[in-house]
Protein backbone atom coordinates (compact mmCIF):
# COMPACT_ATOMS: atom_id res chain seq x y z
CA UNK A 1 0.00 0.00 0.00
CA UNK A 2 2.82 2.43 0.89
CA UNK A 3 5.07 1.24 -2.46
CA UNK A 4 1.73 2.25 -4.67
CA UNK A 5 0.88 5.79 -2.82
CA UNK A 6 4.76 6.47 -3.08
CA UNK A 7 4.42 5.65 -6.84
CA UNK A 8 1.28 7.07 -7.53
CA UNK A 9 2.69 10.44 -5.95
CA UNK A 10 5.87 10.16 -8.31
CA UNK A 11 3.75 9.63 -11.34
CA UNK A 12 1.59 13.15 -10.34
CA UNK A 13 5.06 14.87 -9.84
CA UNK A 14 6.59 13.98 -13.17
CA UNK A 15 3.24 15.14 -14.89
CA UNK A 16 2.95 17.87 -13.55
CA UNK A 17 6.73 18.43 -14.15
CA UNK A 18 6.18 17.51 -17.62
CA UNK A 19 3.55 20.02 -17.85
CA UNK A 20 5.29 22.90 -16.33
CA UNK A 21 8.38 21.88 -19.78
CA UNK A 22 5.71 22.72 -21.97
CA UNK A 23 5.48 25.87 -23.37
CA UNK A 24 2.88 27.24 -25.51
CA UNK A 25 3.49 29.17 -28.31
CA UNK A 26 6.55 29.21 -31.28
CA UNK A 27 10.10 27.75 -29.79
CA UNK A 28 12.52 30.69 -31.57
CA UNK A 29 14.17 29.88 -34.96
CA UNK A 30 17.12 32.43 -36.10
CA UNK A 31 16.00 33.26 -39.31
CA UNK A 32 17.73 32.31 -42.40
CA UNK A 33 18.91 35.65 -44.75
CA UNK A 34 20.56 35.17 -48.28
CA UNK A 35 24.06 36.48 -48.12
CA UNK A 36 26.28 37.04 -51.10
CA UNK A 37 28.93 34.94 -51.43
CA UNK A 38 31.62 37.74 -51.84
CA UNK A 39 32.46 41.25 -51.62
CA UNK A 40 32.71 43.23 -54.94
CA UNK A 41 35.92 43.82 -55.40
CA UNK A 42 38.96 46.81 -56.71
CA UNK A 43 41.98 46.84 -56.87
CA UNK A 44 43.90 47.09 -54.38
CA UNK A 45 41.34 45.42 -52.01
CA UNK A 46 41.81 41.62 -51.64
CA UNK A 47 39.24 39.42 -48.84
CA UNK A 48 40.54 39.06 -45.74
CA UNK A 49 40.39 35.91 -43.04
CA UNK A 50 39.52 38.03 -39.41
CA UNK A 51 38.23 35.58 -36.90
CA UNK A 52 35.55 36.21 -34.99
CA UNK A 53 37.52 34.02 -31.84
CA UNK A 54 39.79 36.75 -31.27
CA UNK A 55 38.50 39.96 -29.31
CA UNK A 56 36.87 42.93 -31.36
CA UNK A 57 39.74 45.45 -29.57
CA UNK A 58 40.21 48.78 -30.34
CA UNK A 59 39.95 49.41 -33.81
CA UNK A 60 41.20 53.26 -34.05
CA UNK A 61 45.08 51.94 -33.10
CA UNK A 62 45.57 50.42 -36.15
CA UNK A 63 45.70 54.62 -37.50
CA UNK A 64 49.10 54.56 -35.32
CA UNK A 65 47.88 57.91 -33.49
CA UNK A 66 48.63 58.61 -29.60
CA UNK A 67 46.64 61.63 -29.21
CA UNK A 68 43.46 59.91 -31.22
CA UNK A 69 44.13 56.90 -28.71
CA UNK A 70 43.67 59.14 -26.10
CA UNK A 71 40.71 60.58 -26.83
CA UNK A 72 39.11 57.71 -27.28
CA UNK A 73 40.46 56.42 -23.62
CA UNK A 74 38.27 60.12 -22.65
CA UNK A 75 35.46 59.11 -24.40
CA UNK A 76 34.66 55.98 -22.79
CA UNK A 77 35.16 57.02 -19.80
CA UNK A 78 33.20 59.89 -19.53
CA UNK A 79 31.10 60.25 -22.64
CA UNK A 80 27.26 60.41 -21.00
CA UNK A 81 25.90 58.30 -23.65
CA UNK A 82 27.73 55.41 -23.12
CA UNK A 83 26.85 56.03 -19.89
CA UNK A 84 23.21 55.87 -20.44
CA UNK A 85 23.42 52.73 -22.13
CA UNK A 86 25.13 51.07 -19.86
CA UNK A 87 22.77 51.79 -17.23
CA UNK A 88 20.19 50.18 -19.52
CA UNK A 89 22.23 47.25 -19.99
CA UNK A 90 22.90 46.90 -16.27
CA UNK A 91 19.02 47.29 -15.63
CA UNK A 92 17.69 44.83 -18.36
CA UNK A 93 20.08 42.05 -16.56
CA UNK A 94 18.63 42.67 -13.05
CA UNK A 95 14.58 42.49 -14.75
CA UNK A 96 16.29 38.83 -16.29
CA UNK A 97 16.85 37.99 -11.94
CA UNK A 98 13.55 39.25 -11.43
CA UNK A 99 11.85 37.39 -14.08
CA UNK A 100 13.79 34.29 -13.28
CA UNK A 101 12.54 34.54 -9.75
CA UNK A 102 8.85 33.44 -10.48
CA UNK A 103 10.40 29.57 -11.41
CA UNK A 104 10.93 29.35 -7.59
CA UNK A 105 8.68 29.41 -5.08
CA UNK A 106 7.94 32.75 -2.89
CA UNK A 107 8.62 32.09 0.95
CA UNK A 108 7.19 34.79 3.31
CA UNK A 109 7.45 34.78 7.26
CA UNK A 110 4.56 36.92 8.75
CA UNK A 111 4.50 37.72 12.87
CA UNK A 112 1.71 40.14 14.22
CA UNK A 113 1.29 41.64 17.86
CA UNK A 114 -2.10 43.56 18.86
CA UNK A 115 -4.41 43.94 21.60
CA UNK A 116 -7.61 45.05 19.87
CA UNK A 117 -11.61 45.51 21.36
CA UNK A 118 -14.20 43.91 19.63
CA UNK A 119 -17.33 45.54 19.56
CA UNK A 120 -20.55 44.66 21.04
CA UNK A 121 -22.78 45.95 18.22
CA UNK A 122 -21.15 44.35 15.49
CA UNK A 123 -23.73 42.00 13.05
CA UNK A 124 -24.74 39.15 14.60
CA UNK A 125 -23.43 35.69 13.79
CA UNK A 126 -26.32 34.38 15.23
CA UNK A 127 -29.57 35.49 16.72
CA UNK A 128 -29.66 33.20 19.88
CA UNK A 129 -25.70 34.35 20.67
CA UNK A 130 -25.44 37.62 21.99
CA UNK A 131 -22.58 39.82 20.90
CA UNK A 132 -20.17 41.26 24.06
CA UNK A 133 -17.41 43.86 24.02
CA UNK A 134 -14.37 41.87 24.73
CA UNK A 135 -10.33 43.28 24.92
CA UNK A 136 -7.62 40.83 24.26
CA UNK A 137 -4.13 40.27 22.69
CA UNK A 138 -3.68 38.70 19.45
CA UNK A 139 -0.52 36.99 18.64
CA UNK A 140 0.43 35.37 15.56
CA UNK A 141 3.68 33.43 13.52
CA UNK A 142 2.74 31.96 9.92
CA UNK A 143 5.14 30.80 7.21
CA UNK A 144 3.31 31.10 3.99
CA UNK A 145 4.36 29.31 0.29
CA UNK A 146 3.21 30.83 -2.85
CA UNK A 147 4.01 28.90 -6.22
CA UNK A 148 2.86 29.05 -9.72
CA UNK A 149 2.52 26.05 -11.70
CA UNK A 150 3.62 27.10 -14.98
CA UNK A 151 1.59 24.21 -16.96
CA UNK A 152 1.33 26.84 -19.96
CA UNK A 153 4.89 27.94 -19.87
CA UNK A 154 4.21 32.03 -19.03
CA UNK A 155 7.06 32.48 -16.82
CA UNK A 156 9.17 30.19 -18.93
CA UNK A 157 8.16 32.05 -22.13
CA UNK A 158 8.84 35.48 -19.87
CA UNK A 159 12.40 34.47 -18.69
CA UNK A 160 13.09 33.72 -22.68
CA UNK A 161 12.20 37.15 -23.22
CA UNK A 162 13.46 38.94 -20.45
CA UNK A 163 17.20 37.20 -21.05
CA UNK A 164 16.71 38.16 -25.25
CA UNK A 165 15.91 41.70 -24.08
CA UNK A 166 18.84 41.90 -21.95
CA UNK A 167 21.42 40.02 -24.94
CA UNK A 168 19.94 43.17 -27.29
CA UNK A 169 20.59 45.49 -24.30
CA UNK A 170 24.25 44.02 -24.50
CA UNK A 171 24.51 44.63 -27.92
CA UNK A 172 23.23 47.92 -28.12
CA UNK A 173 25.78 48.74 -25.58
CA UNK A 174 28.40 47.73 -27.96
CA UNK A 175 26.89 49.84 -30.74
CA UNK A 176 26.68 52.92 -28.51
CA UNK A 177 30.54 51.92 -28.08
CA UNK A 178 30.86 51.76 -32.06
CA UNK A 179 29.18 54.61 -33.31
CA UNK A 180 31.01 56.74 -30.09
CA UNK A 181 34.55 55.31 -31.39
CA UNK A 182 33.78 55.73 -35.10
CA UNK A 183 32.49 59.52 -34.55
CA UNK A 184 35.17 60.92 -32.32
CA UNK A 185 37.72 59.22 -35.13
CA UNK A 186 35.68 60.90 -38.09
CA UNK A 187 35.73 64.15 -35.73
CA UNK A 188 39.45 63.95 -35.38
CA UNK A 189 40.30 63.22 -38.70
CA UNK A 190 38.49 66.16 -39.97
CA UNK A 191 39.95 68.31 -37.48
CA UNK A 192 43.55 67.19 -38.84
CA UNK A 193 42.99 67.58 -42.07
CA UNK A 194 41.88 71.41 -41.46
CA UNK A 195 45.08 71.18 -39.92
CA UNK A 196 46.71 70.14 -43.40
CA UNK A 197 44.59 72.93 -45.57
CA UNK A 198 45.35 75.45 -42.91
CA UNK A 199 49.11 74.86 -42.88
CA UNK A 200 48.60 75.47 -46.95
CA UNK A 201 47.31 78.17 -46.99
CA UNK A 202 50.41 79.29 -44.44
CA UNK A 203 52.54 78.09 -46.59
CA UNK A 204 51.02 79.74 -49.44
CA UNK A 205 50.85 83.14 -47.56
CA UNK A 206 54.38 83.07 -47.06
CA UNK A 207 54.93 82.70 -50.67
CA UNK A 208 52.76 85.07 -51.69
CA UNK A 209 53.86 87.70 -49.09
CA UNK A 210 57.36 86.88 -50.51
CA UNK A 211 56.04 87.30 -54.11
CA UNK A 212 54.19 90.69 -52.96
CA UNK A 213 57.13 92.17 -51.81
CA UNK A 214 59.07 91.63 -54.64
CA UNK A 215 56.69 92.87 -57.22
CA UNK A 216 56.66 95.84 -54.57
CA UNK A 217 60.18 96.63 -55.24
CA UNK A 218 60.49 95.67 -58.43
CA UNK A 219 57.19 98.87 -59.16
CA UNK A 220 58.96 100.79 -56.59
CA UNK A 221 61.68 100.46 -59.28
CA UNK A 222 59.64 100.96 -62.05
CA UNK A 223 59.65 97.03 -63.55
CA UNK A 224 56.53 96.36 -62.79
CA UNK A 225 53.19 97.67 -63.09
CA UNK A 226 50.47 98.58 -60.61
CA UNK A 227 48.20 96.23 -62.35
CA UNK A 228 50.35 93.05 -60.80
CA UNK A 229 50.54 94.42 -57.58
CA UNK A 230 47.19 94.99 -57.30
CA UNK A 231 46.62 91.64 -58.34
CA UNK A 232 49.31 89.98 -55.91
CA UNK A 233 47.32 91.68 -53.45
CA UNK A 234 44.06 90.50 -53.87
CA UNK A 235 45.51 87.13 -53.94
CA UNK A 236 47.21 87.33 -50.85
CA UNK A 237 44.05 89.17 -49.12
CA UNK A 238 41.75 85.99 -50.58
CA UNK A 239 43.71 83.75 -49.50
CA UNK A 240 43.89 84.83 -45.91
CA UNK A 241 40.71 84.84 -45.50
CA UNK A 242 39.85 81.07 -46.05
CA UNK A 243 42.47 80.62 -43.18
CA UNK A 244 39.29 82.33 -41.16
CA UNK A 245 37.14 80.23 -42.87
CA UNK A 246 38.94 77.24 -41.85
CA UNK A 247 39.67 77.79 -38.79
CA UNK A 248 35.74 78.15 -37.98
CA UNK A 249 35.52 74.95 -39.04
CA UNK A 250 38.02 73.98 -37.13
CA UNK A 251 36.68 75.07 -33.96
CA UNK A 252 33.31 73.40 -34.09
CA UNK A 253 35.10 69.84 -34.93
CA UNK A 254 37.16 70.52 -31.64
CA UNK A 255 34.08 71.05 -29.77
CA UNK A 256 32.36 68.16 -30.99
CA UNK A 257 35.38 66.56 -29.84
CA UNK A 258 34.93 68.03 -26.11
CA UNK A 259 31.32 66.32 -25.71
CA UNK A 260 32.42 63.35 -27.52
CA UNK A 261 34.98 62.84 -24.60
CA UNK A 262 32.73 64.74 -22.38
CA UNK A 263 34.70 67.32 -22.12
CA UNK A 264 33.27 70.98 -21.98
CA UNK A 265 34.14 72.91 -25.02
CA UNK A 266 35.03 76.02 -23.40
CA UNK A 267 38.17 74.11 -21.43
CA UNK A 268 39.25 71.80 -24.11
CA UNK A 269 41.76 72.42 -27.30
CA UNK A 270 43.65 70.26 -29.23
CA UNK A 271 46.89 71.73 -30.65
CA UNK A 272 47.60 71.78 -34.53
CA UNK A 273 49.55 68.90 -35.77
CA UNK A 274 50.70 68.27 -38.68
CA UNK A 275 51.40 64.70 -40.20
CA UNK A 276 51.11 62.15 -42.82
CA UNK A 277 48.96 59.77 -42.07
CA UNK A 278 48.26 56.59 -43.85
CA UNK A 279 44.71 54.60 -43.91
CA UNK A 280 45.31 51.02 -42.63
CA UNK A 281 44.16 47.61 -43.91
CA UNK A 282 41.03 46.39 -43.22
CA UNK A 283 40.26 42.67 -42.90
CA UNK A 284 37.61 42.48 -45.15
CA UNK A 285 36.25 38.66 -44.98
CA UNK A 286 33.46 37.16 -46.47
CA UNK A 287 29.68 39.08 -46.12
CA UNK A 288 28.69 36.57 -43.55
CA UNK A 289 30.74 37.46 -40.79
CA UNK A 290 29.20 41.29 -40.83
CA UNK A 291 26.29 39.00 -39.10
CA UNK A 292 28.71 37.92 -36.56
CA UNK A 293 30.57 41.14 -36.04
CA UNK A 294 28.39 43.78 -36.44
CA UNK A 295 26.55 44.82 -33.09
CA UNK A 296 23.48 46.36 -34.45
CA UNK A 297 22.84 43.35 -36.23
CA UNK A 298 23.09 41.11 -32.95
CA UNK A 299 20.61 43.47 -31.04
CA UNK A 300 17.91 43.46 -33.95
CA UNK A 301 18.36 39.68 -33.91
CA UNK A 302 17.84 39.70 -29.88
CA UNK A 303 14.70 41.46 -30.97
CA UNK A 304 13.25 39.22 -32.55
CA UNK A 305 13.53 36.43 -29.80
CA UNK A 306 12.30 38.84 -27.44
CA UNK A 307 9.90 39.10 -29.27
CA UNK A 308 9.11 35.54 -30.13
CA UNK A 309 9.19 35.09 -26.54
CA UNK A 310 6.08 37.59 -26.07
CA UNK A 311 3.98 35.51 -28.63
CA UNK A 312 4.15 32.77 -25.76
CA UNK A 313 2.90 34.50 -22.89
CA UNK A 314 0.24 35.77 -24.92
CA UNK A 315 -0.92 32.49 -25.79
CA UNK A 316 -0.51 30.97 -22.62
CA UNK A 317 -3.13 33.20 -21.13
CA UNK A 318 -5.58 31.21 -22.61
CA UNK A 319 -4.89 28.28 -20.05
CA UNK A 320 -5.64 27.96 -16.29
CA UNK A 321 -3.48 30.23 -13.65
CA UNK A 322 -2.98 27.55 -10.96
CA UNK A 323 -1.48 29.05 -8.12
CA UNK A 324 -0.49 26.78 -4.94
CA UNK A 325 -0.87 28.54 -1.58
CA UNK A 326 0.33 26.04 1.58
CA UNK A 327 0.28 27.88 4.73
CA UNK A 328 1.30 27.15 8.69
CA UNK A 329 1.55 29.10 11.65
CA UNK A 330 0.30 29.46 15.63
CA UNK A 331 -2.25 31.97 17.04
CA UNK A 332 -2.78 32.76 20.35
CA UNK A 333 -4.19 35.64 22.74
CA UNK A 334 -1.36 35.02 24.97
CA UNK A 335 2.21 34.87 24.73
CA UNK A 336 3.04 31.89 26.36
CA UNK A 337 0.74 29.31 24.47
CA UNK A 338 1.92 30.56 21.15
CA UNK A 339 4.01 27.46 20.46
CA UNK A 340 1.46 24.90 22.16
CA UNK A 341 -0.55 22.68 20.21
CA UNK A 342 -3.78 24.20 20.31
CA UNK A 343 -2.19 27.43 18.69
CA UNK A 344 -0.80 25.73 15.31
CA UNK A 345 -3.30 26.89 11.90
CA UNK A 346 -2.36 25.42 8.57
CA UNK A 347 -3.77 25.72 5.60
CA UNK A 348 -2.87 23.71 2.31
CA UNK A 349 -4.89 24.10 -1.69
CA UNK A 350 -4.57 25.54 -4.95
CA UNK A 351 -6.60 28.24 -7.09
CA UNK A 352 -7.32 27.82 -10.45
CA UNK A 353 -8.51 30.97 -12.86
CA UNK A 354 -9.82 29.90 -16.54
CA UNK A 355 -11.00 33.06 -18.93
CA UNK A 356 -14.10 32.45 -19.95
CA UNK A 357 -15.01 35.14 -21.83
CA UNK A 358 -13.25 38.38 -22.87
CA UNK A 359 -14.53 39.83 -25.74
CA UNK A 360 -11.48 38.71 -27.72
CA UNK A 361 -8.83 41.00 -25.96
CA UNK A 362 -6.78 37.47 -25.60
CA UNK A 363 -6.89 36.92 -29.09
CA UNK A 364 -6.23 40.31 -29.87
CA UNK A 365 -2.81 40.20 -27.58
CA UNK A 366 -1.84 37.53 -29.60
CA UNK A 367 -2.01 39.10 -33.08
CA UNK A 368 -0.44 42.10 -31.25
CA UNK A 369 2.48 40.02 -30.32
CA UNK A 370 2.89 38.16 -33.97
CA UNK A 371 2.25 41.60 -35.59
CA UNK A 372 5.21 42.39 -33.43
CA UNK A 373 7.39 39.88 -34.41
CA UNK A 374 7.55 40.33 -37.72
CA UNK A 375 8.06 43.98 -37.63
CA UNK A 376 11.49 42.30 -35.90
CA UNK A 377 12.13 40.08 -38.47
CA UNK A 378 11.28 43.07 -41.09
CA UNK A 379 13.35 45.27 -39.59
CA UNK A 380 16.38 42.30 -38.82
CA UNK A 381 16.24 42.43 -42.57
CA UNK A 382 16.89 45.73 -43.17
CA UNK A 383 19.53 45.88 -40.80
CA UNK A 384 21.43 42.84 -42.35
CA UNK A 385 20.78 44.57 -46.13
CA UNK A 386 21.94 48.33 -45.08
CA UNK A 387 25.01 46.65 -43.56
CA UNK A 388 25.77 44.61 -47.17
CA UNK A 389 25.11 48.41 -48.87
CA UNK A 390 27.15 49.98 -46.15
CA UNK A 391 30.57 47.59 -46.47
CA UNK A 392 29.83 47.83 -50.14
CA UNK A 393 30.52 51.80 -50.19
CA UNK A 394 33.35 51.72 -48.00
CA UNK A 395 34.93 48.84 -50.34
CA UNK A 396 34.14 51.16 -53.37
CA UNK A 397 34.57 54.63 -51.89
CA UNK A 398 38.25 53.31 -50.08
CA UNK A 399 38.97 52.25 -53.85
CA UNK A 400 38.20 55.21 -55.90
CA UNK A 401 39.79 57.64 -53.44
CA UNK A 402 43.29 55.76 -53.19
CA UNK A 403 43.84 55.92 -56.77
CA UNK A 404 42.30 60.01 -56.79
CA UNK A 405 44.76 60.46 -53.56
CA UNK A 406 47.89 59.22 -55.82
CA UNK A 407 47.09 61.07 -58.85
CA UNK A 408 46.72 64.63 -56.62
CA UNK A 409 49.85 64.15 -55.49
CA UNK A 410 51.17 64.00 -58.94
CA UNK A 411 49.14 67.28 -59.51
CA UNK A 412 50.75 68.95 -56.59
CA UNK A 413 54.13 67.85 -57.99
CA UNK A 414 53.56 68.97 -61.61
CA UNK A 415 51.65 72.56 -59.64
CA UNK A 416 55.43 73.03 -57.93
CA UNK A 417 57.22 73.20 -61.33
CA UNK A 418 55.23 75.02 -63.19
CA UNK A 419 55.07 77.52 -60.52
CA UNK A 420 58.86 77.33 -60.83
CA UNK A 421 59.06 77.54 -64.27
CA UNK A 422 56.17 81.19 -64.61
CA UNK A 423 58.61 82.78 -61.93
CA UNK A 424 61.31 81.98 -63.88
CA UNK A 425 59.90 83.52 -67.19
CA UNK A 426 58.72 86.15 -65.61
CA UNK A 427 62.33 86.99 -63.78
CA UNK A 428 63.43 86.49 -67.75
CA UNK A 429 60.88 88.98 -68.60
CA UNK A 430 59.47 86.37 -71.01
CA UNK A 431 55.91 86.44 -69.46
CA UNK A 432 53.00 88.98 -67.67
CA UNK A 433 52.85 88.26 -63.59
CA UNK A 434 49.28 86.69 -64.45
CA UNK A 435 51.19 83.68 -65.18
CA UNK A 436 53.01 83.50 -61.60
CA UNK A 437 49.46 84.26 -59.80
CA UNK A 438 47.93 81.52 -62.15
CA UNK A 439 50.51 79.02 -60.83
CA UNK A 440 50.26 80.15 -57.83
CA UNK A 441 46.74 79.82 -57.45
CA UNK A 442 46.83 76.46 -59.35
CA UNK A 443 49.72 74.90 -56.47
CA UNK A 444 47.20 75.95 -53.89
CA UNK A 445 44.58 74.33 -55.17
CA UNK A 446 46.36 71.38 -55.77
CA UNK A 447 47.72 71.07 -52.53
CA UNK A 448 44.32 71.03 -50.68
CA UNK A 449 42.69 68.90 -52.71
CA UNK A 450 45.59 66.34 -52.02
CA UNK A 451 44.80 67.32 -48.44
CA UNK A 452 41.06 66.70 -48.47
CA UNK A 453 41.50 63.67 -50.08
CA UNK A 454 43.35 62.35 -47.82
CA UNK A 455 41.31 63.09 -44.97
CA UNK A 456 37.91 61.72 -47.16
CA UNK A 457 40.72 58.51 -47.56
CA UNK A 458 40.93 57.90 -43.82
CA UNK A 459 37.10 58.64 -43.19
CA UNK A 460 35.71 55.71 -45.58
CA UNK A 461 38.32 53.72 -43.60
CA UNK A 462 36.52 54.78 -39.87
CA UNK A 463 33.28 54.60 -42.21
CA UNK A 464 34.11 50.77 -43.30
CA UNK A 465 35.23 49.60 -39.79
CA UNK A 466 32.15 50.93 -38.43
CA UNK A 467 30.04 49.56 -41.25
CA UNK A 468 32.29 45.71 -40.40
CA UNK A 469 31.41 46.28 -37.25
CA UNK A 470 34.56 47.25 -35.81
CA UNK A 471 37.93 45.24 -35.51
CA UNK A 472 39.72 42.22 -34.70
CA UNK A 473 42.40 42.68 -32.64
CA UNK A 474 44.95 39.46 -32.12
CA UNK A 475 45.34 39.04 -28.13
CA UNK A 476 43.91 37.71 -25.07
CA UNK A 477 40.42 36.69 -24.41
CA UNK A 478 38.46 38.43 -21.98
CA UNK A 479 35.04 37.46 -20.33
CA UNK A 480 31.52 39.09 -21.39
CA UNK A 481 31.74 41.15 -18.25
CA UNK A 482 34.80 42.92 -18.74
CA UNK A 483 34.57 43.31 -22.47
CA UNK A 484 30.50 45.05 -21.26
CA UNK A 485 32.81 47.57 -18.78
CA UNK A 486 32.37 51.36 -20.10
CA UNK A 487 35.87 52.01 -19.55
CA UNK A 488 37.36 48.06 -21.67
Amino acid sequence: MIGSRWSARAVAVAAAAALAACAVGPDYVKPAVEMPPAWKLEAPWRTGAPSDAEIKGPWWQRFGDAELDRLQALALANNPTLAIANARLTQARANVDSVSAARFPQLALGARAQRLKISANRPLSNYSSPNFSTVQNDAALSFTVNYEADLAGRVQRTVEGARASAEQSAADFENTRLLLSADLASAYFNLRELDTEIDVLARSIALQQRAFDLISARHDLGAASGLDVAQQQALLDNTRVQVDVLARQRSQFEHAIATLTGSAAPQFALAPEVRAFAPPAVPLGVPSDVLERRPDVASAERAMAAANAQIGVAKAAFYPSVLLSPSIGVDSRTLGALFDAPSVLWSIGASATEVLFDGGRLNANVNFARAGYDATVANYRRVVLTAMQEVEDGITGSASLERAHAQALGAVASARRVLDMATARYDGGATTYLDVITAQQSLLVAERQAAQLLGQRLLTSVFLIKALGGDWQAGPRVSAAAASAPGS
